[in-house]
């Protein structure tokens, strides 16, 4: 069968993973709401939704400086302690970041930054694109240009660039899922020599990613 929008939007709401996972939990089940939170919970991705009320405020700094010295990223990985910050998955997770960022040049942590007009501007190119379109072809339309616009700009909405068949938030949520406690992509800077420095913080301090 297939997942609607509204779907996947009510299954993340629930648990708060990822898209990629509510995706595959949702096909999973063929469409049981329960039995695609169960699926979500057995493979440990629904924990994140439990960890939205704490506090992230331990951390650590992936780095990336490439190999001519013309490049640094800084982004800075917040956990509720430290002993989570000093783990192997949470020190592999901050440079995989560092070096995803140093790749793809996202502008944004989350879509919730990006400004309204910004957006508001977007979706005006795309209600031109489709005029005189059935309203339920569309809001599909619309909904995957959208998507794209994101995933252009918005880190935690990128293809992984280590593992392209994943995106940066179900990454996150699977080492959230490690690790067991809440853990967030804060803040990070882009250092290009000769070009503009690329600066994006996540404000939403209690919560997840959505």
């Amino acid at each position: 069968m297939e997942i609607t929008v509204e779907q996947i939007k009510e299954l993340r709401t629930q648990t708060g993973a990822g898209v990629g996972a509510v995706k595959a939990a949702l096909e999973h089940s063929k469409g049981d709401m329960k039995a695609a939170i169960q699926y979500l919970r057995e493979q440990g991705v629904a924990k994140g939704a439990k960890r939205a009320g704490k506090q992230a405020s331990n951390g650590i700094l992936g780095t990336y400086i490439h190999n001519d010295s013309r490049l640094v990223v800084v982004v800075e990985i917040a956990s509720e302690t430290d002993f989570a910050s000093k783990s192997p998955d949470m020190q592999k997770f901050a440079k995989d970041i560092a070096l995803h960022i140093a790749a793809t040049d996202p502008e944004y942590v989350t879509p919730e930054e990006i400004p309204a007009e910004i957006v508001d501007a977007e979706k005006a190119v795309f209600q031109k694109d489709v005029e005189g379109k059935p309203a339920e072809i569309a809001e599909k339309i619309l909904q995957g240009k959208l998507e794209k616009f994101y995933a252009e700009r918005v880190l935690l909405k990128q293809q992984l660039f280590s593992d392209e068949s994943k995106k940066v938030e179900d990454y996150l949520n699977e080492v959230l899922a490690k690790i067991g406690e809440k853990v967030q992509i804060t803040r990070f800077v882009r250092f290009k020599l000769g070009n503009p420095i690329t600066f994006a913080e996540h404000k939403e301090q209690d919560t997840i990613s959505e």
